[in-house]
């Protein structure tokens, strides 16, 4: 899926394939704190390889005799891939568990463990680490390198992810289909399900900013982010002051991600076809709760590399929320080909 969405910058200067193996894919998570070292919530800084987060959620539960709800963490990882995230198990009355049963066949290491007062919640990381090689690239090494010079300094279209709506768009499919029957279904697929139609609703405005030219100025009326914080403020009126600072990456223009809103959101609304209003109403309607997202993605510590073996290995770490293969898809088109494993 990653040519739906227009380009900033113009078409893809060529071709690579991702994920050839898990290792291609190095994912680790940056919590920004520390457990505190006391309160009944064990932390556990687990790699994962071949295995969805909600798969090791589960076989957490199962050791520690929990509810999968009791368990926590930042954010969903992928599955083809080597990943390093934190979990929180509550304990409260519970004896610990012995956390050598999760490395035992199932490709888990435990790399450190903690305590802390609080159950981890979704987002409150503050960034990913990414180290990842592509592997048969067929481009013009020297139009790459002057593409990626310019994604380092003045970022990407910050898209969701082909992730977020499943392989080949299939849980974006099903979401709609969930929309149109209202059939019941569990609260973990209803969750997936609301998240893949906001996401699809933010890409689409996103994308109209992007053929604008557009998605990385404010504009009077949007609301801006601030770089590295949830923070974010209505810009009614563009100063230079306001200028100077997107122009440095500092500030960015945030986009709605649906749902209940207190106030008017504005020109959104303007650029949104019959379907996606419709999505709009059913997101509104289910509960959610009106939030904003950066229209632009900022790497950090970027650096590349061309190998003589073909490959081109990259390095850089987003902010929690930000996609790599949204990164990868404003110069390269690129294909996911696992190598089966016996």
């Amino acid at each position: 899926m990653n040519d739906t969405w227009p380009r900033a910058r113009g078409p893809a200067l060529g071709t690579a394939t991702i994920r050839h193996c898990p290792e291609d894919f190095l994912v680790r998570e940056q919590l920004g704190f520390s457990p505190s070292g006391d309160g009944e919530h064990c932390f556990l800084y687990l790699r994962k390889r071949n295995l969805t987060t909600s798969e090791l959620r589960d076989f957490i539960a199962d050791i520690a005799a929990v509810s999968p709800v009791s368990i926590g963490y930042c954010g969903m990882k992928d599955r083809n891939a080597v990943t390093e995230q934190w979990f929180s198990i509550g304990l409260a009355g519970r004896t610990e568990p012995d956390w050598s049963r999760l490395e035992a066949g199932t490709g888990v290491e435990l790399l450190a463990k903690g305590w802390h007062r609080r159950k981890l919640r979704r987002g409150v990381h503050q960034a990913n680490r990414f180290s990842l090689v592509l592997r048969n690239l067929d481009a013009d090494h020297s139009a790459l390198e002057k593409r990626l010079l310019v994604m380092r300094e003045e970022g990407v279209p910050n898209y969701f992810g082909e992730q977020r709506f499943g392989r080949n768009g299939s849980t974006l499919r099903q979401a709609r289909e969930w929309m149109r029957r209202g059939r019941r279904v569990s609260r973990d697929r209803r969750s997936l399900y609301l998240s893949a139609l906001r996401a699809w609703v933010f890409n689409g405005v996103l994308a109209q900013r992007v053929r604008q030219g557009d998605w990385n100025l404010v504009l009077p009326g949007d609301r801006c982010m601030l770089r590295g914080s949830r923070s974010h403020f209505c810009c009614d009126t563009v100063t230079e002051d306001i200028v100077l600072r997107a122009a440095a990456g500092d500030l960015s223009p945030g986009l709605p991600l649906w749902g209940q809103a207190s106030g008017d959101v504005g020109e959104p609304l303007t650029v949104m076809d019959e379907e996606a209003l419709a999505v709009c109403e059913f997101l509104t309607s289910a509960g959610l709760t009106l939030a904003w997202r950066s229209a632009r993605l900022l790497p950090d510590d970027f650096s590349w590399q061309f190998c003589d073996d073909g490959t081109l290995h990259l390095g850089f770490d987003l902010v929690a929320g930000g996609y790599a293969t949204a990164l990868l898809g404003e110069c390269l088109q690129f294909k996911n080909e696992a190598v089966k494993e016996h």
